[in-house]
């Protein structure tokens, strides 16, 4: 929960993710893993096994939810363009931080232009969208060129406050747990085959992407040797899925189409062979690193699972329980035989 914490603190939204790759570099660099990073930024992990003619992958995504400056307006404020796929209402009245090309790091919050009830009698019915959505910095700006001789110019990175909080009862609430809970699932799971000295069936590499939320993060960089792709990524919660905060939850099909049946069957028997509480979903509006491996031409097996996550890609929210039955699950299916063994 702790490495949770520290991940969604660290600003990574999508193209703009050295500084958490490194700090996972950073984390797991005593353990004598073979590790580099690939010609988009993301980080290649890969352990051997007893089999090294067939081979695992296991994906999670750094990458987050952000935005990027489209405009310095004239009244000293800006205005975005999305990274991702949230709604603007989602972020409206978040504190964030600008990174100038320079590194130089302002704090601001994004709000309706339109946001005075005392000054607009259409504060509550504007349309939240790209026009009327703007951050205020904390700088005393009074127009556009007090705002650029901040350095601040279109093209700059705004990064959303995650308000990381673990709360007694077990919960974790936070932006960003997608995917970065998933990320901190496989960084314990690495560290616990390093320092046990595991030996894995198969030779399995780890896939930290830094592009999935806008579509690519896992669909290169694949060895050819890799039969199975497993995206650990979050279930999502809503109206009419059997997902919950307390499970793991295995994908079904998402927006691509169905996972390879036979894959979902094993990671199934898997969970019910050693007392770990699953729901199997489908989750309508979903992509994720395996698919696009899937789209990419990959022959592979591929699968999906992670932690329920409340409300995705706005204030999101799991509980610990749902993070043990997920990472109980990574652990028994690296140690078992291939889903087509």
């Amino acid at each position: 929960m702790e490495l949770i914490k520290q991940l969604v603190e660290i600003p990574s939204p999508s193209g703009n993710t050295q500084k958490i790759i490194q700090f996972i570099e950073d984390e797991l660099g005593g353990l004598g893993l073979d590790m580099k990073r690939n010609h988009k930024g993301g980080l290649l992990i890969t352990i051997p096994g007893e089999d090294k003619s067939r081979h695992r992958m296991l994906t999670a995504h750094v990458d987050a939810l952000g935005a990027m400056v489209k405009e310095v307006k004239g009244n000293g404020r800006l205005r975005l363009s999305m990274i991702g796929g949230f709604r603007w209402n989602a972020v409206e009245g978040e504190n964030c931080q600008i990174e100038t090309s320079s590194g130089k790091v302002y704090t601001g919050t994004i709000l309706m232009h339109q946001t005075s009830v005392h000054v607009y009698k259409d504060a509550g019915e504007a349309k939240r969208d790209e026009v009327n959505i703007e951050v205020r910095i904390d700088e005393k700006v009074r127009n556009g060129e007090d705002v650029r001789d901040l350095g601040i110019e279109v093209g700059d990175f705004v990064s959303f406050d995650p308000r990381a909080e673990i709360t007694d009862s077990g919960f974790i609430k936070s932006r960003h747990l997608d995917d970065k809970a998933s990320v901190a699932m496989l960084m314990k799971l690495i560290r616990h085959i390093c320092s046990e000295e595991i030996r894995l069936p198969y030779t399995t590499h780890f896939l930290i992407s830094n592009n999935e939320e806008i579509g690519y993060g896992g669909n290169s960089n694949i060895p050819a040797e890799t039969v199975e792709y497993l995206a650990v990524d979050m279930g999502a919660i809503g109206d009419g899925q059997s997902t919950d905060e307390y499970t793991v939850s295995i994908c079904a099909k998402d927006s691509s189409g169905p996972y390879h049946y036979g894959f979902r069957k094993h990671l199934v028997r898997l969970a019910e062979e050693n007392g770990i509480d699953y729901k199997v979903d489908i989750y309508p509006y979903y992509g994720s690193d395996a698919s696009a491996a899937i789209r990419a031409g990959f022959d592979i097996v591929h699968g999906l699972i992670g932690a329920g996550i409340d409300s995705s890609h706005a204030y999101e929210r799991t509980h610990e329980s749902s993070i043990l039955h997920t990472e109980t699950l990574l652990w028994h299916y690296v140690r078992s035989s291939m889903a087509d063994a």
